[in-house]
């Protein structure tokens, strides 16, 4: 916090101040005093610009209009209403035409209206716009003290009479009410609650009497809340609404209270601070900042609301003895007002504009309102304060200047040995929105234009036509959006989709690249090589002037604002993209085996309000709210920073990774003798591989030891082919198929079939002799039957011997090889005759033998008689072929075999022999139509998906009148429109759609959804239309479905929605759960699951907290623990963080649940202290509140905590409670409270897992460095590092010790339900991830 300036003037000293910031702007500041007058003070240039006086009378009040054009003031004793204009720095007065004195002044914060109240209870609505002005008379009866505009232009006043009136802009009154006391600071909010509310501020809150805080919901008008405090409070001074429904309060005592409205806490104090000890005066809160501050004594105290109890800063005003009075922020949270009770007014810098910009590894940055500092740290250059003029809008530098300028007005500064010197401001056609530096010269965007010129144009030598150039060309048509300017050359994106690069030099366009839609953003490297840039679809790429390649940033974040290139010399090809929260790595790749490519290396952290100027070698440097700079070590980066010998194995395996993607190979080799693993080396040698870094890859090969790979590289070292040497290192990679296109590519195409031969790719190779080398293809087709016999595919071996042969005497060996393999392999498919003729006339004696040897393993008969062949043998000696038959694989054979038998009639052997025929056709029709077996036919079917067969069992179930079996083998045999018909004549409609199932086509989905639509069969229908991709008229369906007890209906309308992913249909569903369309509104779990299917796991968690508070209720409490543990199983899969109230109420429930297990296992005192936990937060069990607290008595009693016991005791004596108790234990516990045992065992300490802190072990908050501590799911005491274990099931932890005890007599985990045994729990010795899973994104 920085103190800009005070205002002070002699006629306001000894008075507090009424002062008020212009709105939005925060540019003027008016202030009134004693002195009859309000003076308002342009903070740009620190003076005071304007005076509005009165006739010796003081000013009433004043007030800014919405977009801060006009101030509004009146004065005691007069009717008028003085109206300054900021634009034309003028006042009209205008007659308010009553006749009373002006009492109350607001402006409306939507519109042009004001609302000015009298001291006789009239009131004034004045539109600004059109002039008209609506008097109102008798709105109140006494004087209007206290207002407040709804966004919704409702106007609510308070009055000397003690009422609340709520009126629309005419005037009219809506809503009124009567309060106990003065009503004072009356203001518009939200109240939270359970059920769906209208849109709009619908709650009038105000001060009453300075005692209570009065609520009044215009939706409810007959029940108002009225909220008391503590009488040590003091007096309410003021208050403000931030957040989701919270309340802050200042007493006037000191005291710093906040509230919530929702309807389930109402009352409850969230926090209460004694921020200032004799009183406090104001207080104020910055919804940009986040940030709460109240004022007293004489000293500001600030705070952030993330986390009240962290005080952020402290101003204290050491001159202002007699205190201090009133507090305000601007509405952009950059300046703070105070003023104090002697009449000063002291103006503190909060916030600082986040202004820089870079040049190489020079930065420059605001680090005060009206000072940029230059810095380069990296080349250890000075650090230079450049004092300038006025506040500025933007900032650039370059090598030798740095600029600042705001609207159409920019001021140039040199930066020589001698310091910073002034050269020369210039105005533009145009409110500059940025710009760019160089050398030489300047690049200024404004209003769709660029405009560069040089920067010293008297001491620079540039010819009289290169001073400056306009961008773009008059005739051309198109809109710059952004710019970037290198040392040689201006690039800038326009809106039609041009990139366009403009070489300084040659004072020329050199290069332009069309994209399809509009440039956002260019980031250009410092050379001008590499471009990237993002477009209006939020897409990012990677262009490269050179060669004209574009290449798709690969997962790019919609939300990036801005790249920055690394500088560090030798890592160019390295850069990040930031949003706000987030830092992204990029690594551009140029040689790899695939060609150039983009990859992501990781992503980092970006502290809150962080702005990165600079990364150099992995170490962004960022610019802060508080005008310094921090350095953010990037993730990706983090082995340049880690020690090798004090990491686990798993760290450097990681570290050695992140070296890899970023192709820093000197650190990666480091690593890999560190870890001394030949899997790491392993994987450097591949990486190597893939960036073709054959040197490297042969000295990495080399110390594996790998001989074989080493004689390999070295072999095709020096290859000039590029393609050529990419496809040896995919094969060595085993990226056959990317190696065979770079082989094809490359000057020797040859290598592909050598590679596919050397592999036996037998099938590819054979298309690549087709094209290459057809003189090969019967050697391969050899080479490839060789293998099939080996593996015993008889037929296509056969193909390919007979496919080898040439019929060419230079390569007579191989035909006779292919002719010996021919006779082979027909005598294996059943072809003797053919086979043995060909082994009689093979020269090979060898091949005879084998032939013999095959034909006796297959103990075949065979006769040569006169001229028959075996098979009319076979015909004519039927017995004697039946008993062979078994040793024959020849289909035909038995395919006539089974003829015959069917000719015979003998049907059981016909089918045996038909199915060793694997003839599944004849033998369906033999099961059906003559042995009278549809169930083995349908058995046949079902195996074998005959079609034929399929049609054969449909008719036959026709014919039967069994219309479902016929409809599924008519489906079966593919005749699909004929079942779809009968299903329709017969009312089969849903057994065929059982039948089609999943491999329906779309156009058979909406057959049948069509048919059930007719038949208002809405279930079925809305089923069918979602499988046809026709989600809305499947909704449709769906919600005319009658309510049953499942809601199948319901949960199938979630599963359409969430597949539609239309914000229209998800609307729909919402409105048809809320009741909004029958008044009916559904259970909360389908809401639930509405937002788990639509992947929305913020809204699923709040709506999980809603359900299983219902469940708590109702006294369903493990029903509410299931809940709660599968929503928070889910964020923490998806990486989103635990909401605070989810993971509270998960331990207060798991800890109820612990409390059986406890006293089951008779461990009293782990029960007794669950149960005190559970009955501190009574409260949430409603239904039990009484046996709880029963059991509580009870049990802290055996445990020996008989002051527990007699506090929970006395809780039960309450009216409300009494006469509720169980009559067995009311005596006992009547005489417990009557007869009051104090004593209590001290409860065992151990250390806080963060910070070491020594406390209860049932504590669960660290009174030493503030945490929520992890708690133990075997028995809710919070954890410790040396005794730490996770359930292999959930991964929530357990004491080691604790969980081994409670699975001697237990089985399973308290948490999850899973069944656990002591062998698997591990001890875990480094805990320490487990104690950051709060640093989930939320």
């Amino acid at each position: 916090f920085q103190r800009v300036f005070s205002l002070s003037e002699k006629a306001w000293t000894g008075s507090c101040l009424q002062y008020k910031w212009q709105k939005t702007l925060g540019n003027y500041l008016a202030v009134a005093g004693l002195d009859n007058s309000v003076k308002i003070f342009d903070l740009v240039c620190i003076a005071r610009i304007f005076v509005i006086r009165f006739t010796s009378v003081r000013c009433v009040s004043l007030d800014w209009d919405k977009d801060g054009d006009t101030l509004a003031v009146i004065a005691e004793k007069s009717s008028f209403i003085h109206l300054w204009d900021a634009n034309i720095n003028k006042t009209l007065q205008l007659d308010s035409g009553l006749r009373d004195q002006l009492s109350f002044l607001l402006w409306s914060k939507t519109g042009p209206l004001l609302a000015v109240g009298t001291s006789k209870g009239n009131l004034l609505i004045y539109n600004q716009q059109t002039s008209r002005k609506i008097p109102v008379l008798g709105k109140h009866t006494k004087r209007i003290t206290c207002g407040c505009w709804s966004s919704q232009n409702l106007l609510a006043l308070g009055s000397e009479d003690r009422n609340i009136t709520v009126s629309n802009h005419e005037g009219d009154t809506i809503r009124q009410t009567s309060v106990r006391a003065d009503p004072a600071d009356i203001q518009f909010s939200v109240m939270k609650t359970d059920e769906r509310s209208l849109p709009g501020e619908s709650t009038v809150s105000v001060a009453v009497g300075k005692k209570t805080l009065f609520l009044f919901n215009l939706n409810d008008p007959d029940n108002p809340i009225e909220l008391a405090f503590q009488q040590r409070y003091g007096n309410i001074i003021s208050y403000r609404w931030y957040g989701d429904g919270y309340i802050m309060i200042g007493f006037s005592l000191g005291y710093f209270v906040v509230i919530s409205t929702h309807i389930r806490e109402i009352g409850q104090e969230l926090f209460q601070a004694h921020n200032h000890k004799d009183n406090l005066t104001s207080i104020a809160i910055s919804q940009t900042l986040n940030k709460a501050a109240s004022c007293g004594d004489n000293c500001v105290k600030i705070h952030d609301l993330t986390d009240l109890k962290e005080m952020d800063a402290i101003v204290t005003l050491e001159e202002e003895a007699r205190g201090l009075d009133q507090i305000s922020w601007t509405d952009d949270g950059q300046l703070l007002a105070v003023s104090s009770q002697q009449g000063t007014l002291h103006v503190y810098l909060t916030r600082l504009p986040i202004l820089g910009g870079g040049w190489g590894t020079r930065i420059a940055y605001l680090t005060s309102l009206l000072e940029v500092t230059v810095a380069n740290q990296v080349d250890g250059e000075a650090t230079v304060a450049v004092a300038v003029e006025v506040e500025p809008n933007f900032i650039a530098v370059g090598p030798y200047h740095v600029a600042v300028g705001m609207n159409n007005r920019a001021w140039f500064y040199a930066l020589g040995d001698s310091g910073v010197e002034r050269l020369k401001d210039m105005e533009y056609l145009g409110t500059v929105t940025s710009m760019c530096l160089n050398c030489d010269y300047a690049a200024a965007l404004f209003e769709g234009k660029v405009q560069l010129h040089v920067i010293e144009s008297e001491d620079q030598v540039v010819r009289e036509d290169r001073q400056t150039k306009l961008f773009p060309d008059p005739d051309q048509k198109y809109r710059i959006l952004s710019h970037a300017l290198t040392t040689e050359f201006l690039f800038y994106g326009t809106d039609t989709g041009l990139i366009q690069c403009f070489y300084t030099e040659d004072w020329q366009s050199v290069n332009e690249y069309r994209h399809p839609v509009g440039v956002r953003k260019v980031f250009p490297d410092p050379n001008g090589t590499r471009l990237v840039f993002i477009d209006d679809k939020s897409d990012g790429f990677l262009y490269c002037p050179v060669d004209d390649s574009l290449l798709e940033l690969p997962d790019f974040p919609p939300t990036v604002t801005g790249v920055l290139w690394e500088h560090w010399p030798g890592d160019k090809a390295v850069f990040v993209a930031f949003d706000e929260d987030k830092v992204y790595t990029y690594a551009f790749h140029k040689d790899t085996i695939q060609g150039p490519k983009v990859i992501l290396v990781g992503a980092t952290k970006l502290p809150f309000s962080h702005k990165p100027l600079l990364l150099y070698n992995g170490e962004l440097t960022c610019q802060t709210q508080s005008g310094k700079t921090s350095g953010v070590v990037l993730n990706t980066h983090s082995f340049l920073s880690t020690t090798h010998t004090n990491s686990s194995r798993e760290h450097l395996q990681t570290l050695l990774q992140q070296a890899i993607k970023l192709k820093r190979f000197s650190e990666a080799w480091s690593m890999c003798k560190a870890l001394g693993s030949a899997e790491a080396w392993g994987e450097l040698g591949r990486a190597c591989l893939h960036h073709m870094e054959v040197e490297l890859a042969i000295r990495v090969y080399r110390n594996m030891g790998n001989v074989g790979m080493v004689l390999s590289l070295e072999d095709i070292k020096g290859k000039e082919d590029q393609n050529l040497l990419a496809g040896h290192l995919a094969m060595f990679l085993n990226d056959y198929n990317q190696a065979q296109d770079f082989y094809l590519a490359s000057s020797y195409p040859m290598a592909a079939l050598e590679m596919r031969r050397d592999l036996q790719h037998w099938d590819s190779a054979l298309q690549l002799a087709k094209r290459l080398q057809p003189d090969e293809i019967p050697f391969i087709s050899k080479e490839y039957a060789i293998q099939l016999e080996f593996v015993g595919d008889y037929t296509n071996a056969l193909a390919h011997y007979e496919k080898g042969i040439t019929g060419d005497n230079k390569f007579q060996e191989h035909d006779e090889s292919c002719l010996a393999g021919v006779a082979r392999m027909s005598i294996r498919m059943g072809d003797i005759r053919r086979g043995a003729n060909q082994a009689i006339k093979h020269p090979s004696r060898a091949l005879k033998k084998d032939c013999g040897v095959i034909l006796e393993s297959m103990k075949v008969l065979f006769v040569q008689w006169y001229g028959f062949g075996p098979l009319t043998v076979a015909l004519c000696c039927r017995a004697k072929v039946g008993e062979l038959l078994h040793h024959v694989n020849s289909p035909k054979i038995h395919l006539q075999y089974a003829k015959a038998k069917e000719a015979d009639g003998k049907y059981k052997e016909a089918v045996q022999a038909y199915e060793s025929a694997r003839d599944w056709d004849n033998v369906i029709r033999i099961q059906l139509e003559h042995l009278s077996s549809p169930e083995e036919a349908v058995r046949i079917v079902r195996e074998t998906q005959s079609v034929d067969g399929a049609k054969m069992v449909a008719r036959f179930f026709l014919r039967l009148g069994d219309y479902a079996s016929a409809i599924q083998f008519l489906v079966l045999s593919q005749c699909g429109d004929e079942a779809f018909q009968l299903a329709q004549r017969h009312g089969q409609m849903e057994v065929y759609a059982d039948i089609m199932g999943s491999e329906a086509s779309v156009e058979d989905y909406q057959s049948i959804a069509l048919y059930f639509e007719g038949e208002k069969k809405h279930l079925q229908a809305g089923k069918f239309f979602r499988k046809c991709g026709q989600y809305s008229r499947a909704l449709k369906h769906f919600l005319k479905c009658p309510n049953t007890d499942d809601n199948l209906a319901i949960e199938m309308a979630i599963e359409t929605v969430g597949e539609a992913k239309d914000d229209a249909l998800t609307n729909q569903l919402i409105d048809y759960l809320m009741g909004e369309s029958d008044g009916m509104p559904k259970d909360a779990k389908y809401l639930f699951r509405l937002y788990m299917a639509l992947k929305q796991y913020r809204e699923s968690a709040r709506t999980a907290i809603i359900i299983a508070r219902e469940e708590q209720s109702a006294g369903n409490y493990r029903n509410a623990h299931d809940v709660l543990f599968s929503m928070y199983m889910e964020l923490q899969t998806q990486k989103i963080k635990i909401p605070a109230e989810m993971a509270t109420n998960l331990m207060i429930l798991h800890s109820y649940i612990l409390v059986k297990i406890h006293v089951k296992r008779g461990d009293h005192l782990k029960g007794a202290r669950m149960l005190i936990r559970v009955s501190n937060n009574i409260s949430k069990f409603p239904s039990h509140i009484v046996p709880i607290l029963t059991s509580a008595v009870i049990e802290c009693h055996r445990a020996g905590l008989k002051n527990s016991s007699f506090s929970f005791a006395a809780m039960l004596m309450r009216p409300e409670y009494r006469s509720k108790i169980d009559p067995k234990y009311k005596k006992k516990i009547e005489a417990m409270v009557r007869r009051p045992d104090t004593s209590e065992v001290e409860e065992e300490s151990s250390p806080c897992p963060y910070c070491g802190f020594s406390l209860p072990e049932s504590e669960l908050l660290c009174s030493s460095c503030k945490n929520n501590l992890p708690y133990c799911v075997a028995t809710g005491r919070h954890m410790v590092k040396e005794d730490w274990c996770v359930c292999p099931h959930c991964q929530f932890p357990a004491l080691f010790s604790q969980f081994t005890q409670l699975l001697e007599t237990e089985s399973m985990c308290p948490m999850c339900s899973e069944s656990v045994s002591t062998s698997q729990l591990k001890k875990i010795t480094d805990c320490s991830r487990y104690l950051q899973q709060d640093q989930l994104e939320l």
